[in-house]
């Protein structure tokens, strides 16, 4: 499966080889690669060096090392994990103005909205619908954090009724991290508390009649407006 390492870019070729080889399914998940010993010979490198290559396809989620008897390193299900970390990271950082974000989440987010309101199923509206039950009553109760990540997981379905798994770890990136902005500037109260829920309820109107025009127009309006507040 392997052969050995261009000696001018050792580390660079062992890391494309065993990746290639996970990315064209030689390698299944939930399979083993070779003991460190043998994928030493096969690459012709030091232990140093596999090991770094090993760690940096840890790093990007195609294997996970497991110590012990029966460990090593194994294939793991290629997922969205390590890109939504990413990005989590990006925002968290602060490297993502309001504009950026706010513009973003208007051109993709009104089109995620578009696509989850033509795909939405009964299941889904009943999901949204007890969502939305579940902020009302932390807004009843002013329980403004918990409003928030209410919000996130509303946010985060829409991303699921899209059925597309791209739009999916987008929406989740963002809404698991957009907190820090409202704490920095616009910390919750009744009054933007009740206009967002108004939003929901507007909005899951809309989703069920499958007036996904409609959908989009909500969102949009909604991102605009609380970006005008927040600036």
């Amino acid at each position: 499966m392997f052969k050995k390492a261009k000696q001018n870019r050792v580390f660079q070729d062992v890391v494309e080889q065993i990746q290639n080889a996970i990315l064209a399914g030689k390698l299944k998940p939930g399979s083993k690669l070779p003991a460190e010993r043998e994928l030493k010979d096969m690459f012709n490198t030091s232990r140093g060096t596999l090991r770094e290559a090993l760690r940096v396809l840890e790093q990007k989620g195609l294997i996970e090392i497991k110590l012990g008897v029966a460990g090593g390193a194994i294939v793991k299900q290629i997922d969205a994990d390590p890109i939504v970390e990413s990005l989590a990271l990006l925002i968290r950082s602060g490297g993502i103005s309001l504009d950026h974000l706010a513009e973003f989440r208007i051109k993709i987010e009104g089109s995620i909205v578009e696509l989850a309101t033509q795909r939405a199923t009964p299941e889904d509206i009943q999901e949204m619908e007890r969502l939305f039950q579940e902020a009302k009553k932390y807004f009843e109760n002013q329980d403004w954090e918990n409003f928030l990540k209410t919000d996130e997981a509303m946010h985060t379905y829409i991303g699921i009724m899209s059925q597309n798994p791209i739009f999916q770890f987008v929406q989740k990136s963002i809404h698991e991290n957009i907190h820090q902005y409202y704490e920095a500037y616009l910390p919750m109260n009744h009054e933007r508390t009740l206009e967002n829920l108004s939003d929901f309820e507007k909005l899951i109107a809309a989703m069920k009649i499958h007036d996904s025009a409609g959908a989009a127009d909500i969102i949009r309006d909604h991102v605009k407006r609380f970006r005008k507040k927040m600036q």
